[in-house]
């Protein structure tokens, strides 16, 4: 099999392309979801919820030791046969059509509610598609560099806003802990678990990379973070909103306008911007890639660079399309959308693994049996 993508990556630049592909628009709107069914106990849902992100990349490197050098797309095949390999590639095809059109939507809503009012959306995503349609059409050493470049840069000074904060919080707001027990944190988790499920994306990046040995231990690593930096999100929301959270569409951001130190540092939602932009071109460009190269291996073309283009611009109809307005948008996220992801990303791979498993025991018996 003559592989699409000739690029190679290291498991740590993979960590670090999926670590704003489930953070960036994670931080944002997390707290605010988990608040209204876990209450103070927020903080708490995001460690019940990466239980899902280990169990995926532990399916995917599995997946890839079977197949080492194949996506999702090309074993499903494999496993199931043509014709049901076939289908499953479709219905991966169309979820991450919608997928990356509602991420594409979700950068456009909170850009033009929170700093360009009277920009048009449909400007937002298309300048937002074309500098990820750049970056797909380099592959994928391009977005493993963009990420190298990017994300440390974000890490940390999420974590100076964090220090920033820390003379306003107010621990009282834990409490009462587990008042009603662990219900409310693990029914907030839902929500959470869908987002950690898309670490399924690894499944594409595992061929490609040079050290694949060392996958897996860089696949948990970064659910780790990503779940570190949850927790932290929650627990900074919570001590300095308390009971408001649950009310706020983006806590992070009101919390960034609370920063004044010594009067020279204040407004610092500007930077919060910056570095949520940043993030989110890393995971629009993740999923668009994902999908781009999904495509051309469905459809068994020899190069996936003819089709970023129209991809990209049924991306932005994707946008368009995903959701009338916000509202309508958080509601999806936050009720069904937990069901609709947790069943394609977890469902499809876990259900693969589970017949490619039977089938090699089948041959090892008969393996046996005629030896």
């Amino acid at each position: 099999m003559d592989m699409l993508e000739r690029g190679k990556i290291s498991a740590l630049q993979m960590a670090f392309m999926m670590n704003p592909t489930i953070l960036a628009t994670g931080l944002l709107l997390v707290p605010a979801i988990t608040a209204k069914t876990a209450k103070q106990d927020l903080w708490l849902s995001p460690i019940w919820a990466s239980f899902i992100g280990f169990l995926i990349v532990f399916v995917a490197f599995r997946l890839n030791k079977l197949y080492p050098k194949e996506t999702m797309f090309e074993y499903s095949e494999k496993i199931l046969g043509k014709i049901p390999g076939k289908i499953v590639g479709m219905i991966l095809v169309f979820y991450y059509f919608h997928v990356t059109g509602i991420i594409v939507r979700e950068y456009g809503e909170f850009v033009s509610g929170t700093f360009l009012h009277q920009t048009p959306m449909l400007v937002m995503f298309s300048t937002m598609i074309i500098v990820s349609s750049m970056a797909v059409y380099g592959g994928l050493e391009v977005i493993g560099r963009c990420s190298e470049m990017i994300v440390p840069i974000l890490l940390v000074l999420y974590l100076v806003i964090f220090v920033m904060l820390l003379k306003d919080l107010d621990t009282k707001n834990f409490f009462p802990m587990l008042e009603k027990g662990l219900g409310p944190s693990l029914k907030g988790s839902i929500v959470l678990q869908s987002w950690f499920s898309e670490f399924i994306l690894v499944s594409f990046f595992f061929p490609y990379l040079r050290d694949q040995d060392k996958g897996m231990k860089w696949g948990m690593i970064s659910v780790f973070s990503v779940m570190f930096y949850m927790v932290l999100t929650n627990v900074m929301s919570l001590l300095l909103f308390g009971k408001l959270t649950a009310s706020l569409t983006y806590p992070v951001m009101v919390a960034a306008r609370y920063i004044s130190i010594a009067d020279f540092l204040a407004h610092l939602e500007s930077i919060v911007m910056a570095l949520w932009v940043a993030g989110t071109f890393i995971k629009i460009t993740v999923f668009y890639y994902a999908l781009v190269l999904g495509t051309a291996q469905w459809l068994k073309i020899s190069d996936f660079r003819p089709i970023v283009l129209p991809i990209g611009f049924l991306l932005i109809l994707f946008g368009v399309w995903s959701a009338p307005n916000l509202q309508v948008l958080s509601h999806f996220l936050s009720t069904s959308a937990a069901f609709y992801l947790l069943s394609i990303q977890v469902g499809i791979p876990v259900f693969l693994l589970i017949i490619a498993l039977i089938k090699k025991k089948r041959q090892q018996m008969k393996g046996s049996i005629t030896g």
